[in-house]
């Protein structure tokens, strides 16, 4: 599989959400040739079992496979990764302070992530030591959502943690927390700006879930680089939804 790292900051990526806590559809999904998916571990029923299987699917079939856990503990974050996905996705990191053990969570090192030459990242204690950690080192993609009005408030300073690879703006959070009704609000708009300004002063890349690939197309002219459409739920839905109507037009 290539390093999904170096790619990452590359204009116009779509992935998408998956829901379904079966590995049949990220093998589904490794035929729509996406560049990249994120297991739903936050919103979604994934247990450890489940999150392995959908892990190993996507590393079968050379798909990156990002991982947003449900918190930011070091055990949920050690599972994922051990398990052999490509990254994690953190939601709700709000302060400087959270986003560097974050980081330090999620790399080896003094305090940071508990070693296992016996997982599947590791290769089944089959690749050395030194070798996993050098791996690990260029390749564990770690990604802070800010979806909280703490968190663009402190954007600029979480974006510039070292060990903190993109951000991801979490709009429909932020529409909530403003007391908002809606993405298109002025509010969260501003503050998903800010967000990107944040994340191109320091070189990185962000990313943001969108309904459509023409948000897509319109938030990537203002600097967004990876996108997430919908998810493999939605895309059932409206699917069926269009055949339905062609049938009763």
């Amino acid at each position: 599989m290539h390093n999904f790292k170096s790619t990452l900051s590359q204009t116009s990526l779509l992935g998408t959400f998956v829901k379904t806590p079966h590995p049949h559809i990220v093998e589904v999904l490794s035929l729509a040739e996406l560049p990249f998916i994120i297991l739903d571990a936050e919103h979604a029923p994934f247990d450890r079992t489940s999150l392995d299987a959908c892990i190993l699917a996507a590393r079968a079939n050379q798909l990156p496979c990002l991982v947003r856990v449900q918190d930011s503990a070091p055990s949920t974050i050690l599972n994922a990764l051990d398990c052999g996905a490509t990254g994690v996705q953190i939601p709700h990191v709000c302060t400087e302070q959270q986003a560097q053990t974050i980081a330090r969570t999620c790399h080896y090192g003094e305090g940071g992530r508990g070693y296992a030459g016996s997982s599947r990242a590791a290769n089944y204690a089959t690749k050395p030591m030194a070798q996993h950690l050098a791996d690990s080192a260029s390749s564990t993609v770690v990604i802070a959502q800010i979806e909280d009005p703490e968190g663009v408030d402190n954007v600029d300073a979480i974006a510039g943690v070292e060990g903190i690879d993109a951000l991801f703006i979490g709009q429909v959070d932020l529409t909530v927390a403003y007391g908002a009704t809606s993405v298109n609000d002025e509010k969260v708009r501003q503050a998903s700006i800010k967000i990107i300004e944040a994340a191109q002063k320091h070189g990185k890349p962000v990313g943001m879930f969108v309904a459509t690939a023409q948000q897509a197309k319109d938030w990537g002219e203002i600097g967004v680089s990876f996108f997430c459409v919908g998810s493999e739920h939605k895309m059932i839905i409206d699917g069926f939804r269009q055949e339905r109507n062609v049938m009763n037009s």
